[in-house]
């Protein structure tokens, strides 16, 4: 059994890990946030949010968590957790199909932004600094009938404390399917304590399977002179436009695999040396493509690393070694962040994203001059 005691600014976590199947370690670091409600973070290093990683090291992680769920006969829904886990969800859904095509699944993530007219389930993350969130019933008629007809629930988050966001979007999404027979809550840690499958199921009244990659738990002591000033916010005019957000890449829901076309890979790749380094950086939510994209490059023989940017606010200091502040591409005037990462590092940095180009200005121009972006639509 390993225990760690973590010294943060905001106070001193301590971890106890029961059963792990990674040094944990290799798994995550740790750092403060600059919220209320929460004061600490574990800062995965296999996510490709927080922390630069090897697009072959997620694949790992997908396919080590896709091989432990016990499925049923289905309908399987897969749903990914807004913001950091949605690139890890649709990584964990892409591996169940490789691994069990004959699965009848569809695979969606929760959102932070509106669309009118859209039909949607709201459901809280207390302990957020963004807690909205929203889960929308698809478009296309088939996958809106496996939507509502699933048998099988599997929540995908980074990783679960206590649940409350996972039981709060079951019980939500029980009120449109109440048809529902089993649930499974999958993670990279899992830091509820040894009896959390039970508690869950209690609390759903429902099985409640718990993947994980490490079962754990936790306890934090907040320091006394944690500063209490309000966090920069995290939310802001999150109505989108309908051309803002893609359709068909698993927001609105998706029954299959998606895939980088091979010239798009070149295109991006033009002018570079086998064995050069290539950062692609997801945009927020927006975080699958980049990962597709990354594994593209590292087939093609690149060095490559995968990351997302974040809204969310975390302090300097512990595993976050630099901090990056930039304007978001989404036009909703909040900041947006990108950690553990330097420019120089890279020959080339590939930015992913959903919106239009010019909101990525700021960003850009905090990358430096060796970038390309890279649209659902389009290279550019």
């Amino acid at each position: 059994m390993t225990e760690r005691a973590v010294r943060l600014d905001t106070g001193t976590l301590r971890v106890r890990v029961h059963e792990s199947a990674f040094e944990l370690d290799e798994l995550c670091g740790f750092a403060a946030r600059h919220n209320r409600k929460r004061g600490f973070l574990f800062l995965s290093k296999v996510l490709g949010k927080h922390w630069p990683v090897t697009p072959t090291r997620m694949l790992e992680i997908h396919a080590h968590l896709a091989g432990r769920l016990d499925l049923g006969a289905g309908p399987c829904l897969f749903v990914a957790m807004a913001e950091t886990a949605t690139g890890l969800g649709q990584g964990v859904f892409e591996s169940v199909l490789e691994q069990r095509p004959e699965t009848e699944a569809l695979f969606i993530h929760s959102t932070r932004y509106r669309i009118d007219g859209r039909t949607a389930l709201d459901f809280q993350e207390a302990h957020c600094h963004a807690p909205d969130q929203l889960l929308y019933a698809p478009t296309r008629p088939e996958l809106r009938a496996r939507f509502e007809s699933a048998r099988e629930l599997v929540l995908i988050d980074d990783e679960i404390s206590t649940g409350n966001t996972l039981c709060n979007l079951v019980e939500s999404y029980r009120r449109l399917n109440p048809k529902i027979e089993r649930i499974h809550f999958v993670a990279i840690t899992q830091f509820g304590g040894a009896d959390s499958a039970a508690r869950f199921s209690a609390r759903l009244g429902l099985p409640v399977e718990c993947v994980a990659a490490l079962h754990g738990e936790f306890a934090f002591e907040p320091a006394a002179s944690w500063s209490t000033d309000e966090p920069p916010s995290a939310v802001g005019d999150n109505r989108r436009a309908p051309h803002q957000l893609a359709e068909d890449l698993g927001r609105f829901g998706i029954e299959q695999s998606i895939h980088v076309p091979h010239a798009d890979l070149e295109h991006l790749s033009e002018g570079l040396q086998a064995g050069d380094s290539i950062l692609v950086l997801g945009t927020g939510e927006f975080m699958h493509l980049a990962f597709r994209v990354g594994l593209g490059l590292e087939a093609l023989g690149f060095r490559v690393a995968v990351q997302a940017t974040s809204r969310s606010p975390i302090l300097l200091g512990a595993d976050v070694g630099s901090r990056r502040v930039f304007a978001d591409n989404y036009g909703e005037g909040i900041r947006n962040y990108l950690y553990n990462v330097d420019p120089g590092d890279y020959a080339r940095i590939i930015v992913c994203h959903e919106t239009p180009r010019a909101g990525l200005d700021d960003l850009l121009q905090n990358l430096g001059p060796r970038h390309r972006s890279y649209s659902v639509a389009s290279t550019e």
